[in-house]
């Protein structure tokens, strides 16, 4: 069927939105500051996008939270547990190192996103280290960070995901971690303050 308002470049797509806020395009870290080691160790859950030989696959990923590991500001470690052995992701980044995780924390309406280059290493030192139960990962992905993005709430909230479930109170708020991957641009109280009555009046 054809569709005569089809939308094929981005100069038809770019004409149907606004521009993004300045904040929006300069709230991209480079690297795992301190705040956002914090949120990630929080997390119990994440969605795991790769794109290899055959196609694109979005996994998802969990276990205690804090089970991706933050290395160091720039690297991520992530132990495969036990599964149904389609290896999908993994045969993914054999043909393809880009990777992006999304990180989700229950009772939490922003999620963040980290995008990098990931390796498969088998190193029995290396996945000794994340043993659970007395069982070693056969595989640890090991993902360099290039980009650290946070996302805004309105998601969660329109999905009402963590309905009835509160945040934990030693996560780090949106205004911290904007703070952070601005380095200072943001005042993290102000925004928090007067950005929770703007997410929540504008989620259509």
């Amino acid at each position: 069927m054809t569709d005569a308002h089809a939308v094929t470049t981005q100069e038809q797509l770019q004409a149907l939105y606004p521009p993004p806020r300045e904040l929006v395009l300069k709230k991209v870290a480079d690297r795992i500051d301190p705040r956002t080691a914090e949120f990630i160790g929080a997390s119990p859950f994440a969605v795991l996008a790769t794109f290899g030989a055959r196609g694109p696959h979005v996994t998802p990923r969990g276990d205690a939270p804090g089970f991706i590991d933050v290395l160091d500001e720039k690297t991520l470690v992530l132990p495969d547990r036990r599964g149904n052995n389609r290896l999908d992701a993994l045969r993914d980044v054999v043909d393809n190192p880009a990777v992006t995780l999304l990180f989700l924390v229950p009772g939490v309406g922003e999620t963040l996103r980290v995008a990098g280059k990931a390796r498969l290493s088998a190193d029995p030192e290396l996945c000794a280290r994340y043993a659970v139960q007395g069982q070693n990962p056969v595989t640890v992905m090991v993902i360099s960070v290039e980009e650290v993005f946070m996302q805004c709430a309105r998601a969660i909230h329109r999905s009402r995901l963590w309905k009835g479930q509160e945040k934990p109170a030693a996560i780090p708020s949106a205004g911290e971690l904007l703070a952070a991957h601005t380095k200072g641009m943001v005042d993290a109280e102000e925004y928090d303050r007067e950005r929770g009555p703007v997410v929540a009046s504008t989620l259509y």
